[in-house]
Order: structure tokens, then sequence, then C-alpha cells
């Protein structure tokens, strides 16, 4: 039977258990937090993201949980610079025209700011000129910054970016740099 790690990544750390880019400059990977033999990232997020990573020691589960043929939805809440217009949410939700095409209808609603939210470091920049809002978003592709993309596209940029849910499994109350095995990992 597979087994499933689910970890909150913090900001600034790799999704990955080396970092073979960066001599020199080391960067906290995976391997700073999950010492779990055979475990590998079902999917990516990226360094500049938080939340929600799944992993596993099943490569068809892994590739199931990656795949976007797979159409496994993937859900974030995203604070952007500006107050969405109606228009703006109607747009994420028609999809929109990036430089590698056209995105995938994605659900997008405007969210509360979420209760009991770790702080980041760096903190998010704040403008007092320019209010902020907080979206909730699911796709169920997985381009490269692609939400980050999207709400950009639309006029909105990210401020930050933290995935809640991978189809069924959800980062609930895990806090940055913990994991847990999911309790069912028969998805």
């Amino acid at each position: 039977m597979a087994r499933v790690i689910l970890f909150n990544k913090p900001y600034g750390v790799l999704s990955q258990f080396t970092d073979k880019g960066s001599e020199g400059s080391p960067r906290p990977t995976l391997s700073a937090y999950i010492d779990q033999p055979g475990f590998y990232p079902a999917g990516r997020l990226d360094r500049d993201s938080e939340g929600l990573m799944v992993l596993t020691d099943d490569g068809k589960l892994q590739a199931r949980i990656s795949n976007p043929k797979h159409k496994m939805a993937k859900t974030y809440l995203v604070q952007v610079e500006g107050t969405p217009e109606p228009q703006q949410l109607e747009a994420l939700r028609a999809g929109v025209r990036l430089k590698d095409g056209m995105t995938k209808p994605a659900k997008a609603t405007l969210a509360c700011p979420p209760e009991n939210l770790w702080e980041r470091t760096p903190p998010v920049r704040y403008r007092k000129t320019v209010p902020d809002s907080w979206l909730q978003i699911s796709i169920s592709e997985g381009r490269n910054r692609q939400v980050r993309r999207m709400t950009a596209h639309v006029g909105l940029p990210c401020l930050r970016l933290i995935r809640m849910r991978v189809g069924d499994w959800a980062l609930n109350d895990l806090v940055p740099g913990a994991w847990r095995f999911a309790a069912d990992s028969g998805q």
C-alpha cells in the first residue's frame, strides 16, 4: 500500500531533496525537514510559495497526483495586490491566455483573510496606498508559476501564495516545516 506524507512547505524551501544548482549558496530543501527514505514529491511548489506538498513512496500514485491528465485539483489561498473586480474573477474562471497558451478554467472566488495564518519571513510587502485582497483559486493543471501568472495577467499581482489542498488531502492545522503521514493513502 502506498504511503503518503503531507508537508507544509515553508517559504524559501526548494521542493526537492537536494540543491545542485547553487554551490556556495545553500538553500533549504526537503531534506532539512523530512528524513523518511524512499519518498518523493508528487508535484512541485515554487520556492517562494508555501503550503501543502504531497510526497509518496509509490511511483504510480506520484504520477497520478502530479500529471495534469488526471485533473487532480489543487486549491490555493492567494493574497493579491488590489481589490478584484467581478470581470477579473470571471477572466480567471474562463481561463486566460498566457505565453504558453490558454489555461483551463479555474475556480476563483474572493476569500476572507485567513485566520491563524503564520507569519512569513520575510514578510509580505505592504503599500499604504494599495489595498490587498485574498482569493481562493483551484486549478487542475500545473504549469510553472501558473497561479501567479494568471493573477498577474488579470491585473492582480500575487503577494503570497499558499497551497491549501491537493485532491482530497488538506493542509488543515500543519504548521510550516511540519509533516505527517496521511491517515488514508487510498486516493
